[in-house]
């Protein structure tokens, strides 16, 4: 059962930050508009190919993950499925006997998933194989590679169980700043390296026996008290190839080489979710809605767009042309790469886009704070 130590409660102070920082910004007869959409002229043409349903989203930290033709997703209530992205049938779903703190994560043989009393549960078809206490909460995704499963923890542990058994591999805690962030961070594997945010740092470790590669900072703790000190990496990251590019919350963009473990760049940004990107621009939503393009190369601004300012973005999904990004008010949004212009605007049930978008095949898919499931496909 999770003890009140100052990991925990200073998650809950975070929580509390970024609660009262979206009410002033978001709510309230002072606060900002939406400027009006105006008619939606779809540029690119999409229909909707079918829907699905998961349980409710509220209270975890949803993600959606792609393992070839099927994408996995999770409810707060313990609900777990892989859905067929190119039917939206079930390929597999359960009912786990606990509620949910994270999305599943999976290698296309087991799944896992951390629970809200702090247990890492792992998954073969659907059928729990096995089940370890963790030492804090979890808000990322636990990574599933190499026939190991790996997890990050709120006090910042980084931890690999064999993933057949969940025997205990190894873990490697890192102290920080007091405060942490109720959120996913970064968790990837990058060739034989694992990749995790930890504060203001990528750090690569062995995934054998966890030591220590490298680590290259993107952003260092500011301020005179715990808050304004708060510095942690969200995700979703870029990857291409070697380059890592990721955002550290509220303060900065950059890119990290792993291969020899060294920051390549970093600018002042002021966003809130994670970023997206290709080999030659990186693309976020800033916390007041502006998306904004980078060079990955440099850092350099690119293209800047306020159209969709104070709608509460999710993180964007490069496809084709488009960058696609969610709302606080359901609609899914298709922006030109090359200069943000509107390119399509999608409806959902209007709870709002819980996930950052993801794309399986050529079927583009978005999963709501209610639970509804959409794959939307080119006409």
């Amino acid at each position: 059962m999770l003890r009140w130590s100052r990991p925990a409660w200073a998650a809950l102070a975070a929580t509390a930050l970024l609660t009262l920082g979206g009410c002033s910004l978001w709510g309230g007869s002072s606060a900002p508009k939406p400027a009006e959409l105006g008619p939606n002229v779809p540029v690119l043409g999409v229909r909707q190919a079918w829907t699905a349903r998961i349980g409710p989203l509220s209270g975890m930290e949803p993600t959606v993950h792609v393992q070839g033709d099927q994408v996995l997703l999770a409810s707060a209530k313990g609900e777990v499925a892989a859905i067929d992205a190119r039917t939206g049938g079930d390929v597999w779903r359960a009912q786990l006997d606990t509620p949910l703190a994270t999305g599943l994560g999976s290698d296309g043989q087991v799944s896992a998933v951390v629970s809200r009393n702090n247990q890492l549960i792992a998954l073969q078809d659907g059928k729990k194989l096995w089940s370890q206490p963790l030492a804090a909460q979890g808000y990322t995704a636990p990574l599933v590679a190499g026939a190991r499963v790996f997890v990050l923890t709120a006090d910042r542990t980084v931890s690999a169980f064999d993933a057949k058994t969940g025997y205990p591999l190894w873990s490697q805690k890192r102290t920080g700043e007091p405060l942490i962030l109720r959120q996913s961070g970064v968790l990837l594997a990058v060739g034989d390296t694992l990749v995790a945010g930890l504060s203001g740092r990528l750090v690569g470790f062995n995934p054998d026996n966890g030591a220590v590669r490298w680590e290259a900072p993107l952003a260092s703790p500011r301020g005179t008290n715990d808050i304004e000190r708060l510095v942690e990496l969200v995700g979703p990251a870029s990857r291409v190839h070697d380059s890592v590019c990721a955002r550290a919350f509220q303060a900065a963009v950059g890119c990290v080489d792993a291969q020899r473990g060294a920051t390549v760049w970093a600018q002042p940004a002021a966003g809130s979710v994670g970023i997206a990107g290709d080999d030659s621009a990186l693309y976020g939503t800033e916390s007041n809605g502006l998306v904004q393009a980078w060079s990955r190369a440099d850092g350099a601004r690119g293209w800047s767009s306020d159209r969709l300012k104070y709608r509460r973005l999710t993180a964007p999904l490069l496809l084709g042309r488009s960058i696609v990004i969610g709302d606080a008010d359901g609609l899914v949004h298709l922006l030109s790469r090359d200069d943000g212009t509107p390119l399509n605007r999608l409806s959902t049930d209007g709870s709002g886009v819980a996930a950052t978008p993801v794309v399986s095949g050529n079927t583009l898919v978005v999963v709501t704070r209610g639970g509804a499931v959409y794959g939307f496909r080119p006409d």
